[in-house]
């Protein structure tokens, strides 16, 4: 809990600096990602599909797909490492090998996955930025694409492959394409966190312009209602 102060409120002085320096996305402005040119089209009968998603802080990841049409449930938590059941203090640490992650339920009649990744790749993360996110520093806050299916790898290195191609950033894409892990949910109070804490300043600098960013870029995948995760953590 203290290293969620401390991100909240200690780290908007750095939040801040990046903001006025480089734009409405924490350490970038948006990037307006083209379709996917793989693997865009929506399932024939509806379904439910899982995803997981590194990169950053988690809660702008979160608010992000939380406001996605198609999306069912989104969960921050922690992946990638061999501790069991670790915490935000000892995930914060950068030593466990887990980062901060969300994991995603989707509907892939109504929302692909090649969506999710151009929502991804365009508001919530910065795919150049290697182990770190705008003020978020360490191996904790790398970015990752866990894959759940064949499909989903396919579909992740194809559209990294495309976007590299049409140079869409000026700087080299460092997201990795990984099988998922084991998924371990973050405490009750890192959920819902964008949408529950607005009056934080390190929301309003960082992760409030993603959700902006999701609603002017791609109206049809917006929906204004976010799905919380509500009570049910710990």
């Amino acid at each position: 809990m203290i290293r969620s102060i401390l991100r909240g409120i200690a780290v908007c002085g750095v939040a801040v600096a990046a903001f006025v320096v480089f734009g409405g996305r924490g350490a970038r402005a948006a990037v307006f990602a083209p379709s996917a040119d793989f693997g865009g089209g929506l399932a024939a009968a509806p379904g439910e599909e899982l995803a997981i998603f590194s990169g950053g802080c988690f809660w702008g990841v979160q608010a992000v797909f939380q406001h996605m049409k198609g999306v069912t449930s989104a969960v921050s938590g922690y992946t990638g490492g061999a501790l069991k059941n670790p915490s935000y203090e000892q995930v914060s640490t950068g030593s466990t090998g887990h980062a901060e992650s969300v994991r995603v339920a989707f509907d892939p009649s109504k929302v692909s996955y090649a969506d999710l990744l151009r929502a991804f790749f365009s508001v919530a993360t910065d795919p150049t930025e290697l182990n770190y996110q705008g003020p978020d520093h360490g191996t904790q806050y790398r970015s990752v694409l866990w894959y759940t299916s064949d499909a989903q790898k396919n579909t992740a290195k194809a559209y990294i492959d495309q976007l590299a191609k049409a140079k869409t950033y000026s700087s080299k894409i460092v997201t990795e394409v990984k099988p998922a892990q084991d998924f371990y949910n973050a405490e009750g109070y890192h959920q819902d966190y964008e949408t529950l804490h607005p009056e934080s300043g390190y929301i309003a600098i960082n992760d409030a312009p993603k959700v902006a960013n999701l609603k002017r870029l791609f109206p049809t995948l917006y929906r204004e209602q976010p799905v919380l995760v509500g009570s049910t953590q710990p």
